[in-house]
């Protein structure tokens, strides 16, 4: 996947903007599933990221991904957006990290978001709830460039299976 400039899902909450035009590969899903992938990306710019994306619509959605921040740090992270307010919850990892699994997992209306070196063992990074969900969701791979004028990442070993969780 190559991003475009200026591209990155967020709503309002500290930042006080809205933005809505990253770069999806989605599939409609009805029920409980899991989601795996790899990525593996070359970051050029601040906030360059790639991971998995769950979306109702424009005000409540899930990702998960690895965020660029420096040449030394970068941030493991996902964001919730519910009724329109986005949160971040992130960890510090070495920006020299350039692949990350990640595996997102519902059951009912609710999430687990995970992550992995390696595809096997894995280690959760949140569980979390979306308001407004209905029988089908929108889920799949995305990336975005908010600063930069894009960057090149790559996905693989995408599975859809029954939940894990």
């Amino acid at each position: 996947m190559q991003t475009n400039s200026k591209t990155d899902f967020w709503q309002t909450t500290h930042y006080e903007f809205k933005r809505d035009n990253g770069h999806c590969l989605l599939n409609t899903i009805s029920g409980d599933f899991s989601l795996v992938a790899k990525t593996q990306f070359e970051p050029e710019a601040q906030y360059d990221q790639c991971g998995l994306f769950a979306r109702i619509d424009r005000n409540n959605w899930i990702k998960c991904s690895t965020e660029f921040e420096s040449l030394e740090l970068s941030r493991l992270g996902s964001v919730v957006t519910n009724l329109g307010f986005s949160d971040w919850a992130s960890q510090n990892i070495n920006s020299a990290v350039t692949s990350m699994w990640y595996r997102l997992s519902r059951t009912g209306e609710d999430f687990l978001i995970e992550n992995s070196s390696d595809g096997t063992d894995w280690s959760q990074m949140r569980i979390t709830h979306l308001h407004q969900l209905e029988k089908t969701i929108d889920v799949g791979l995305y990336a975005c460039s908010p600063v930069g004028d894009g960057f090149h990442c790559t996905f693989d070993n995408i599975r859809f299976s029954k939940s894990v969780w």
